[in-house]
């Protein structure tokens, strides 16, 4: 039962995230096909949000490799196909957005906050802890204390 749960385990470790792409959407031409399949794993499937054209199974996906496919076969390049998307969808569609001064805050975010997180720490570690009246204990608590101590030690 060991080894089966262990073969089980390590088989699952092979497994491959499955391509959505139907055959009625693969072209003829195995060149324009490879151009296909690489552009769509760049544009993210409005649906799903989190996984390309050509993971997803939503119809919108569909609708985009299909879209992708006829802009290719009508002669446009690798960049005017994925413009022509980014102009009817916008740039959210793209999986990685490109660097421009209006996706700055964006790329730049993770960066600030780790800073901020890191002043923030070093500014608490290094602050001297105060020492207030109800810090401080009596010569009385200081006895008692002491007391306690040597009991237990």
């Amino acid at each position: 039962m060991r080894t089966l749960l262990a073969t089980l385990l390590a088989l699952s470790f092979l497994t491959f995230p499955a391509m959505a792409v139907e055959p009625d959407e693969i072209l003829d031409d195995p060149v324009l096909e490879a151009r296909a399949r690489d552009l769509s794993t760049n544009l993210r499937c409005l649906v799903c949000q989190n996984q390309s054209i050509d993971d997803s199974n939503a119809g919108l996906a569909k609708d985009l490799r299909v879209l992708l496919r006829e802009r290719l076969v009508a002669g446009d390049s690798d960049e005017q196909a994925i413009g022509y998307i980014v102009s009817k969808y916008g740039e959210y569609v793209l999986l990685k957005p490109k660097f421009a001064f209006h996706t700055l805050f964006l790329w730049l975010s993770p960066f600030v906050l780790l800073a901020i997180g890191m002043f923030a720490l070093f500014h608490m570690r290094s602050r001297p802890v105060a020492t207030t009246k109800e810090n401080v204990l009596s010569d009385e608590e200081k006895k008692r204390l002491q007391e306690l101590m040597q009991k237990d030690g």
